[in-house]
């Protein structure tokens, strides 16, 4: 009897050993399936779970895999416009984001000193943007904000933006257009209309023409520098700090590549200086682009009100909201008369019209006018609403200086970042109506007239005291191309193309927008002969 019981001890050891473990993995899995209950039921409060130590970031992957704007447009529509977005802990992704027109009116004017862009925005754009007037804040902002205000608003300066258009619209633009047209060649739409603005405003900025859009399309590589340094800028906004500044140290990956890329706007920008100082030095005529006028600010005592580095970054600033905006802009437009013919048809009517109006012979060569554009009301909204959908900033950023709230009652910590989605905006049925998301210019229009919007409704050009300076040359830049180019072509989108926004600083097509011209016949534009005004 005492040598069984001796023999079962074992057995029984290693039972209650066994028990014990299966207990150990019951309490394991029943604290996992509460940690995952916990978290999905998160969902109904965020409309993410937030997960430990990793927070909401796995939602943010799944969405940078497809299209990032209707990823946050889809959150945000499920929170009525606001939510908090909880990052990794000991990471600063934390922030709050908003699409709700009262909270941006809140923040862009009734409490502006309230909502700098702040330290985390300035030093995640340094590199690029330095202490120019998109990321500046203060003492700074205002001096160059100040002086770039008294310059748009001048008689010279508006002609001297006005002449070089003309001239690149007539003199490169239509002849590029026409040479693919000849040729029967597909050309990608996107990067000639970023030539475009890319000459337009470096002529005003610097000064300077680099020569992007002519026969060949020949490569710029200030141009192709720039570009690569703003998309390996955006990648930094959803990376850890501590992330992207260890790769910076060991110049890996994105930050390799922006390290080389700023090399190149660099050089490219002290170049131009050191040239425009010796002309300055010689000259007795003063040129009229912004630059210039920059280096001749002086302070009290006489010393230089901007140091070279100081006018590389407000160049660069320039450059980056004069370049990018409007060619993205007019992109998405020509993709969207593609799919409403019928807007396409109404804006033929009225350019068409507005030259009859002319009351001469026909014309060989028809150049639009200054007031001629001005009348182009139509054409106006059907801009605003390509912008309404697409806007060229998808999304912006400012952070709380002082406790403060919402006036959707989100409670703002100090330090907290903000960001509003310009994007998503647009796609609020609260905001713009059930048809929020089709494309109608007819919602611009009263008694047949364009009539803008608040501009915390409709926040393409931001609003408040940073306001876009260059508003309504960037309208009448994109009248200008876009009425030149319809009544002279027709813009197919090649089938099957796909269409779709690029995570950057402003939102580009990611695989460009690739087209073939078909001429306008100039018989049939006579059908538009009774047109009235719309």
């Amino acid at each position: 009897m005492n040598t069984t019981s001796y023999d079962l001890a074992p057995a029984a050891a290693g039972f209650l050993s066994f028990f014990c473990e299966i207990q150990k993995m019951e309490i394991f899995l029943a604290a996992a399936v509460f940690v995952v209950i916990h978290c999905l039921r998160q969902r109904k409060r965020h409309s993410l779970p937030s997960w430990p130590l990793v927070g909401m970031l796995p939602s943010l992957i799944l969405g940078l895999r497809g299209n990032m704007y209707e990823w946050i447009s889809d959150v945000l529509k499920g929170q009525n416009g606001t939510f908090m977005f909880k990052g990794p802990w000991f990471t600063n992704l934390n922030c709050v984001v908003t699409s709700d027109p009262r909270n941006l009116e809140y923040l862009l004017k009734t409490k502006f000193p309230n909502f700098p862009k702040g330290d985390y925005f300035r030093a995640t754009v340094r590199d690029l943007l330095g202490d120019g007037i998109f990321s500046a804040d203060d003492e700074i902002w205002q001096r160059q904000r100040k002086t770039a205000s008294l310059e748009f608003h001048s008689a010279k300066f508006r002609r001297m933006t006005t002449d070089s258009l003309l001239e690149l619209v007539h003199a490169r633009l239509l002849p590029v257009l026409e040479d693919s047209f000849e040729k029967s060649a597909c050309i990608d739409l996107q990067d000639i209309l970023l030539r475009l603005t890319f000459d337009n405003v470096c002529m005003i900025a610097f000064g300077v023409d680099p020569g992007c859009l002519r026969p060949g399309l020949p490569e710029i590589p200030f141009a192709a520098a720039f570009e690569a340094a703003t998309e390996a800028t955006i990648s930094r906004f959803v990376t850890p700090t501590l992330v992207w500044r260890a790769m910076r140290w060991m110049g890996a990956g994105s930050e390799g590549r922006l390290k080389e890329a700023i090399k190149g706007v660099d050089g490219f920008a002290e170049e131009v200086i050191r040239e425009r100082r010796k002309e300055m030095a010689v000259e007795q005529r003063r040129r009229t682009d912004l630059l210039t006028v920059f280096m001749g600010m002086k302070e009290e005592d006489g010393r230089r009100a901007f140091s070279d580095k100081l006018l590389r970054d407000i160049c660069v600033n320039f450059i980056l909201a004069g370049r990018d905006t409007s060619s993205v802009a007019l992109s998405w437009f020509f993709w969207l008369l593609g799919q409403n013919p019928e807007v396409e048809e109404r804006i033929l009517e009225e350019i068409c019209g507005i030259v009859r109006e002319r009351n001469v012979e026909r014309e060989e060569e028809v150049v639009f006018r200054a007031e001629e554009v001005k009348k182009m009301d139509y054409l106006h909204a059907a801009l605003s609403e390509a912008l309404r959908l697409y806007p060229s900033v998808p999304v912006d950023h400012k952070e709380v200086l002082e406790d403060d709230k919402f006036p959707d009652g989100r409670i703002l910590k100090k330090g907290t970042k903000v960001v509003y989605a310009i994007y998503a905006m647009g796609r609020m049925e609260g905001i713009w109506g059930s048809d929020c998301r089709e494309f109608k210019p007819e919602r611009w229009l009263r008694d047949r007239r364009f009539m803008s919007e608040s501009a915390y409704k409709f926040t393409a050009f931001n609003g408040g005291p940073r306001l876009c300076l260059g508003k309504d040359f960037a309208y009448y830049q994109m009248k200008f191309a876009a009425a030149s180019i319809l009544l002279r072509y027709r813009v197919v989108v090649v089938d099957n193309h796909p269409v779709v926004p690029k995570m950057a600083l402003t939102m580009y097509m990611k695989y460009g927008l690739k087209v073939v011209l078909e001429k306008r016949d100039r018989n049939q534009l006579d059908k538009y002969h009774n047109f009235k005004a719309i």
